[in-house]
Parts: structure tokens; sequence; C-alpha cells
């Protein structure tokens, strides 16, 4: 039996831990810190251990898609916005006992961003055409969070759910400024709000719910499932993006809307008995921005859409020490239509949907400590 704790408490650790690998481009999808799915312990001798997760997380954002259709000519004639998005996600977990956890999760985020048309398009002219680039670094939006196992893990030794519920607050800069170039009088730099994309904060205080599941068939074998949602009842945080300066027919866009997010995933985890302590996953995982937020309202400017990704992982422990490295490949990426797309399509009659670059994939990597 705690042979099969310890390899559900490693499949289950690198499955759950990296929540931040969320984002995936102008689709700001934040970090909003690690989810703690430990294993339920059924002899009591990790009750009131302490777990210190460390957890980074690196992509590269530059395919431009309007709903699931890419656009292509934007790479060819170099039009495309470019993001890099770094980020160190460090987790404090303290197991209580067999059912009960909390969490703490404190983000740090490096991000930048090239483009052309923040640089030089006014009123739908461009004023000079040059390609720079606005970056932000910071803390981001901490979380926390208090989790309970449904079932009594002393009877549920194959398979338990565990349930979670959060708040999100807002630490991180939601109007962080960098210098947009050829914008001001005379085509000079001016000072800015960086995008929605790269924000270090959405400005709202939110409310979040998980469900975290597994059941193993066999010692070695088994499946996982996570549910997150992050409730934003904020509507806007009043930040200007600029954008209604770009063009006219975006006036409706001006200032920044503070949407909700989910993530989902499922997959089939397996121990090799073969080589002590390590550990493979592999799974589907579902993660995005919804059009509509389910309390409050969802106007202002938001770039929603979702992705879905097959994720392999890998995980490696040692004593008190576990290792993980993840790389979720993305098959469908969909920038859906915004309320406020659907709002200029009534105005101009016509189907207007704005687009989004996504990355091709994101690499996350890191490692966790128990200790008393």
């Amino acid at each position: 039996m705690k042979q099969l704790l310890s390899i559900a408490f490693i499949t289950l650790f690198i499955t759950t831990i990296h929540f931040q690998s969320l984002a995936q481009g102008c689709v700001a999808v934040r970090s909003t810190g690690n989810m703690s799915m430990l294993h339920p312990t059924t002899n009591g001798d990790e009750n009131g251990t302490w777990q210190l997760s460390a957890a980074s997380r690196y992509f590269r954002s530059f395919r431009h898609f309007s709903g699931a259709v890419e656009n292509k000519q934007r790479l060819v004639d170099g039009s495309n916005v470019i993001n890099h998005q770094a980020s160190l996600d460090i987790a404090l977990t303290r197991i209580i006992n067999d059912r009960w956890s909390y969490m703490v999760d404190m983000p740090i985020l490096s991000n930048s961003r090239s483009s052309l048309y923040e640089h030089g398009l006014v009123n739908g002219v461009y004023v000079k055409k040059e390609r720079h680039t606005t970056n932000s670094f910071g803390l981001g939006d901490m979380r926390f969070a208090v989790y309970r196992w449904l079932l009594d893990p002393k009877k549920s030794t194959k398979g338990n759910i565990q349930a979670g519920l959060g708040i999100k607050l807002p630490t991180g800069d939601d109007n962080f400024k960098d210098y947009w170039y050829n914008v001001g009088p005379g085509g000079t730099k001016e000072l800015r709000t960086v995008d929605q994309s790269i924000q270090l904060g959405d400005g709202g205080t939110g409310f979040t719910t998980e469900v975290n599941a597994y059941y193993n068939f066999k010692r070695n074998f088994g499946v996982y499932g996570n549910f997150y949602y992050l409730s934003n009842p904020r509507e806007q945080n009043g930040v200007r993006t600029y954008r209604e300066t770009l063009v006219a027919s975006l006036a409706n866009e001006a200032i920044c809307s503070v949407p909700d997010q989910y993530m989902f995933r499922a997959g089939f985890n397996y121990s090799f008995t073969q080589v002590k302590g390590l550990s493979i996953a592999a799974g589907a995982k579902l993660e995005g921005i919804p059009v509509h937020d389910i309390i409050g309202g969802s106007g202002d400017f938001r770039r929603p859409g979702y992705i879905w990704s097959i994720e392999p992982i890998a995980t490696y422990q040692v004593k008190k020490v576990s290792f993980f490295l993840s790389l979720p490949f993305a098959v469908v990426r969909n920038r859906t239509q915004s309320v406020t797309d659907m709002e200029n399509s009534l105005k101009f009659n016509k189907h207007v949907q704005g687009d989004a670059a996504f990355a091709n994939y994101v690499v996350n990597a890191g490692f966790s400590l128990k200790f008393k």
C-alpha cells in the first residue's frame, strides 16, 4: 500500500502542480498559482508537513488565429505580434491532516511583446512603420486556497476526489506602462499601458473552484483529472488600452475587461518499476478565457479563446524531492468572438472577430520539497 501511495503522489504532483502554464499568448490566461493536489495519507505520518514548490514556465506566441483559422499572412508579411512570457511560481502548501490542506502561491512574471501596430498606427494610418518591444516584470496576482479530500483516505485507497476553494488577490500591477513609439506629437514615443496579454495582473479579486481526482487501476497505472475555474465578478478595471487611438471602430475596447478563466485536463499515468522514482503521464488539456463571465458583466476589451493541448509529463522523485518537466503542445487554437466584437458586428452590419497570437507549445519545469 505504501508503494501504491508513493506512485500516486509522484504522478499527481506533476499532473496538477503547474496551473500557471495556462497562459498562451494574447489570450491572457494569467498565472494564478499551483494547484495543491497531494495524495492523501492514511497513517498520519505527513500531518503537519509543509511542501515548497517552485515551477517555471516559458513560451513564445507568434501564430495568429481568428476563430480556429490561422492568419498565415501575418507571418509572411511580418506583421505578427510576438510575445515572450516567462514566470516562476513559488507555492507553499500545508498538509493539516489526511483530509485538509491549504496553499499560498506567489507568481513572478517577466514578459515582452514585439509588434508593429502599437508603434506608429494612429487612427488607422501608420505614421511610421517600425517594430518595437514593450516589457513588464514583477509580482503577479497571488492566490490562497483550501482543499479537502471528499472520500475517506483510509477506505478509498485506489482513488479519491479533492475539492478546493480559493481567492485570487489583485496584487499584480494591472496598469504596467512602457514606451510606445511613433505615437506622440511629431511621431515621438509616449509612456502608455502595455497590452493586456503582458499585464502582471487583471485588477480583480477573484474566486477559484477546483475539482481534482485520480484512480489507480494497478499499482503503477491509473488515470487523473483536474478542473479549475476562476470567477472574476469585476467587469472592467478602468485601465486604458489605447486601442481607440489605433482605429476608431475600436472605441468600445478602450478599457480592459476583467475576465474569468478555466482549465480542464485528463489523462493516464504510468510509473516505471525498473527505475525507482520515475513516472510519466500523458493527457489532453483545455484552457481558456470565456466570452461571458459567470458573475458580472463581460464587456470592454478582452480576447476570449481556448486552447486544446496534448500534454506529456515526466517526473522523478528522490526521497522528499520531486522534479518535473511538461511540454503541452497545442493542437487546436480558437480566438472566439468577444462581446465587443458582437457589438461591432451589429453596429457595422457585418461579422467582426478579432484575432490573437498563440504559442505552439509551453515549457514547464520545477521541483517540490516536503519538510516538517
